[in-house]
């Protein structure tokens, strides 16, 4: 049935096509605007969206080939958008069937003759949208179910009686995994499927569970005592290898849509580079920079998009409390092995081994912090860098005594506005010298880099922006790159490990201020020997000026 309340009608001005959706309300039609969307479903009527028909059609394959399998994405990574846009590539081949396990309630759980009803009752609102005729026809087989052999029976029946092979999608599954029944639940699916495959039942061709961890792992979501129950009902499953986050590519066809529609020419595949920088594809960073950047910065100008816009959406993301961030921050609190694994591949720049197997790293990655990189563990985008970096700062800040004493904004900032990082970096090892002693070399040596963010950080709030990068060395460089009132510089922090290795370090900071296009840069070196200096140097290396401190 078509929807009285909207059309769309397509406008055409010899270069760009456009739609609008048109809504009909208190007697006449009135626009409403494309935007892009960070809740909820993305519906391409109403929102810009990526072209994600390579991934469905990966995804398409695996269901062809009748295999079961899980899609377990961190949050807010287009999971539930993915299976509504796969339902619609599938709808002529198959009957699909897609429910969600959000809001079925905890008392579905209580007995299986509760479960049983609650299951085939959401089933049958599935069907009723697709086919009224199969909605019916589950109603009557679904009458005096009391447990799982007999909702697995209706099953049997059902499928046996359907037209077209059934494909099932249950969305939010890990809602419930941490119960028994849901356990029971699951391994009555794999018990049809291995019957099916000995041709001694009728059942689902492809199932997909979808939620935030693999039903492979409910260990994850066991409470200790409840340990015993970890016996996976789940090991059907194929791994699910499909890359769901956005490629440069793929970014560029949704900023596509947005030109078309607003009839605005500009560099996509430059910009949609700048945004997969950020945000390594994270669906939900991609979509809030792209909505940044229209409802906030182009708010009232409609043009075409500049890095230097992406780099300004990405300061406000920064500086943004959302259920996403929050997550993150409470998975790093609530797990001091996580927290200290994070800590030491960002901060102290440790290269640690990528291992899926490792129970930390696990965990991890089900949360959307880690992911494999070249040189093996990494942060997974440099927005969540940012996110954590201010969450570690912000905790060093709350116990340490006095630093605001030594870090007044105003007092590091020249008449042409531009930052005198020299004074700030004295100011520092003033800091440094005055508030700690020797006894606090420990503390020192775990939150140093920490603490010079901490100093910083209120320096350069509001007018500049920055991110760091840890350079893998036995030094464990980590790298600060400013931009401020339209000046760049780049501060090196390193612990001293030695002259020699020292020097070498020194060859590479110039070849990455010379990557920046910079010939000056500064270095500041924890040095934790019992004979250390707090001084300052300056040396000239080929041209380059190194201005250094030492802590």
């Amino acid at each position: 049935m078509i929807n009285q309340n909207f059309r769309s009608e397509v406008y055409s001005d010899g270069y760009f096509i456009q739609i609008r959706t048109i809504i009909k309300s208190w007697g006449e039609y009135k626009f409403m605007k494309k935007r892009f969307n960070t809740t909820g479903i993305c519906v391409e009527r109403k929102h810009y969206m990526v072209d994600i028909s390579d991934k469905l059609m990966e995804i398409k394959e695996l269901i062809d080939n009748e295999f079961y399998f899980t899609i377990n994405k961190p949050r807010q990574y287009g999971k539930t958008t993915t299976l509504l846009e796969l339902k619609k590539l599938l709808k002529d081949e198959y009957l699909v069937i897609n429910i969600s396990f959000e809001g079925i309630g905890d008392s579905a759980f209580q007995s299986e003759k509760d479960f049983s009803k609650k299951f085939l009752k959401v089933i049958g609102k599935s069907l009723k949208f697709e086919s009224n005729e199969d909605y019916k026809r589950l109603l009557k087989l679904s009458e005096n179910v009391n447990d799982l052999e007999e909702t697995s029976e209706v099953i049997t029946k059902f499928i046996e009686g359907s037209s077209k092979e059934v494909i099932l999608f249950i969305d939010e599954v890990d809602k419930s995994s941490n119960n028994q029944l849901f356990l029971s639940f699951i391994g009555m699916l794999r018990n049809k499927y291995l019957d099916r495959e000995a041709m001694e039942d009728f059942t689902f061709k492809s199932v997909i569970l979808v939620g935030l961890h693999d039903v492979k792992s409910l260990k994850l979501k066991l409470r200790k005592e409840e340990e015993a129950k970890f016996n996976s009902p789940w090991n059907i499953a194929i791994d699910f290898d499909v890359d769901m986050s956005f490629s440069p590519k793929e970014i560029a066809t949704m900023l596509d849509d947005y030109c078309k529609y607003n009839n605005v020419i500009m560099d996509m595949d430059a910009i949609s580079e700048e945004i997969y920088f950020y945000t390594g594809g994270y669906p939900y960073l991609v979509s809030r920079i792209c909505q940044i950047i229209d409802e906030k910065i182009n708010k009232d100008n409609i043009k075409p998009w500049t890095k230097e816009d992406v780099k300004k959406a990405v300061k406000i993301i920064n500086e943004e409390s959302n259920t996403l961030f929050e997550s993150i921050v409470k998975n790093l609190e609530n797990n001091s092995e996580l927290y200290g694994l994070t800590k030491r591949v960002l901060i102290d720049g440790e290269q640690v081994v990528f291992n899926r197997l490792d129970p930390v790293i696990s965990i991890g990655l089900t949360y959307g912090i880690f992911e494999k990189g070249e040189d093996g563990l990494e942060i997974s985008n440099k927005i969540f860098e940012e996110i954590i970096y201010s969450y570690m700062i912000s905790k060093i800040r709350t116990s340490t005594k006095n630093m605001s004493l030594y870090n007044t904004k105003s007092s590091f900032i020249k008449e042409n506005g531009e930052l005198n990082i020299e004074k700030v970096l004295k100011r520092f090892q003033q800091f440094m010298k005055e508030q700690y002693s020797a006894k606090d070399e420990k503390f020192i040596e775990t939150h140093g880099r920490l603490l010079f963010l901490a100093f910083i950080k209120p320096i350069i709030n509001g007018t500049g922006f920055d991110f760091k990068e840890v350079q893998i060395s036995e030094e464990k460089r980590l790298d600060l790159v400013i931009t401020y009132n339209n000046f760049r510089y780049i501060i090196e922090m390193k612990i001293w490990r030695g002259a020699k290795l020292h020097e070498e370090g020194l060859k590479q900071l110039c070849n990455y201020l010379d990557i920046h296009s910079l010939n000056h840069g500064y270095l500041l070196i924890f040095n934790f020997n019992s004979n250390k200096e707090f001084k300052e140097e300056r040396v000239e290396i080929e041209g380059t000026d190194i201005f250094k401190v030492y802590v």
